[in-house]
């Protein structure tokens, strides 16, 4: 099989099953099986795959076809401009999330230290630890299985990063200059309607944000001023509908200038807030 001959196979094969983007997701997995670039694809379209590269992208094709994510197979995905490793242990860093961590380093200073609740594969630690040098960031996430991801991430991109296994603050000790958290925020009945990729293959309790979605939230909102110091900012990722109910939370215990950022589309995405501390 050719390079031309195994991306117009992988294309049909994945529009058979379905996938949406099929001649994209055919060209990354071809990429990924046989390490050919663009320019190579385009110079030398008729060179023949090796044994194992054609039989390594038949079997990426496959589990595309079944609909595991594309990441999932690859392995990887690019977030704030760095490769982070993924598995089926975190959820996979979405465009979306960059929102947050940009709205972060607006504050973010060197010599503070900063909390990251919920940290998955540890994008949003990393992506902020490397947008700030000189800040001190803590991970925190009750998978043991997404910790040893994120373990792995730190490796590669900062190993000073301090990760801890914790039921939000349950592990956490000390105080925190700011707080940042993407937090299961899906309602539970709308989790079967999700696409197959998610609903079936990314962790339910990453997802997961119980019957109203406000789960997390409501414990964030009253655990977080404990572990944060007067002046203090909290972020949160939310859902594009949680742009009302989220603040309102925040509010009720006693945090300040809440704002609501929106990501690309328009769509609310970001709630922050300051704790004015006890005598605020």
């Amino acid at each position: 099989m050719t390079l031309s001959e195994a991306c117009l196979f992988g294309e049909k094969r994945l529009e058979e099953a379905g996938v949406p983007e099929a001649g994209l997701n055919a060209w990354l997995l071809l990429e990924y099986a046989s390490g050919c670039t663009r320019s190579r694809y385009y110079a030398y379209p008729q060179e023949q795959l090796s044994e194992k590269e054609e039989r390594e992208f038949r079997k990426a094709l496959e589990q595309r076809a079944s609909r595991i994510p594309l990441q999932y197979i690859t392995g990887t995905q690019e977030f704030m401009g760095h490769s982070f490793l993924v598995n089926d242990q975190v959820l996979i860093p979405r465009q979306d999330t960059e929102v947050l961590v940009e709205e972060a380093l607006k504050y973010l200073q060197p010599g503070m230290c900063f909390l990251d609740l919920c940290t998955g594969s540890g994008c949003i630690l990393l992506s902020l630890l490397l947008g700030c040098p000189g800040a001190a960031g803590t991970g925190s996430d009750i998978s043991k299985g997404a910790l040893q991801t994120a373990a792995k991430n730190r490796e590669r991109l900062f190993p000073e990063a301090v990760l801890v296994e914790s039921d939000l603050f349950h592990g956490i000790d000390g105080v925190f200059d700011m707080i940042v958290s993407n937090p299961p925020y899906i309602r539970r009945d709308e989790i079967g309607n999700l696409m197959e990729e998610v609903r079936l293959h990314e962790p339910a309790s990453a997802l997961d944000g119980h019957e109203d979605g406000l789960y997390f939230y409501r414990r964030i909102a009253k655990e977080s001023p404990s572990h944060l110091r007067a002046g203090g900012r909290l972020y949160l990722e939310i859902g594009y509908d949680q742009g009302i109910t989220v603040p309102e939370l925040l509010e009720e215990r006693g945090f300040c200038e809440i704002e609501v950022k929106k990501d690309l589309a328009g769509l609310n995405r970001v709630v922050t807030g300051v704790y004015p501390g006890t005598d605020g």
